[in-house]
């Protein structure tokens, strides 16, 4: 039985040593990590490394549910998984614990799991709108939207 943690960060410039050090002090013997991989992308390299590793009586740590699934439904499924696999989870800042066959992990852990994550997707969903928009009203002020191409430079002199 092992216990392997999983970090996730969306960006290049975001760092996961916060999520590695609390992961390290929970116990986690290996620590999986996707770096500069969004939660919304179908495969994540790392995480389905572990995946594929898991045996029964594994518990899987993560530092925010968040991290771990791409939406409220890809959440849930994962921990359907986890269950009639016999893998615990435990994500820590969120405080929950699950333990299959056993009350942690049961209706209200359930319960506040799908809450959690419902609110981490409305507010993906919400910067995904918000930025949309602002593309939106660039491109209609005769102004470039998202990341300039390498090299080049908006601007007067762009």
């Amino acid at each position: 039985m092992a216990r392997l943690g999983y970090a996730r960060v969306t960006s290049a410039e975001q760092d996961a040593a916060l999520q590695i050090r609390d992961l390290e002090a929970a116990g986690c013997e290996r620590i999986y990590r996707d770096h500069g991989v969004s939660g919304t992308r179908a495969s994540r390299p790392e995480l389905d490394r572990m995946l594929d590793r898991l045996s029964r009586g594994d518990e899987i740590v993560v530092w925010k549910l968040d991290r771990l699934g791409r939406s409220t439904r890809n959440l849930l499924e994962l921990l359907d998984t986890f269950k009639a696999r016999d893998i615990k989870f435990r994500s820590l800042r969120d405080g929950i614990t699950t333990h299959p066959h056993t009350e942690l992990g049961g209706a209200m852990a359930q319960t506040m799991i799908t809450i959690i994550s419902a609110f981490a997707q409305l507010e993906r969903d919400q910067l995904s709108e918000r930025t949309r928009a602002g593309m939106a009203v660039a491109a209609a002020n005769g102004r470039p939207s998202g990341w300039p191409a390498r090299g080049h430079r908006w601007g007067p002199e762009g």
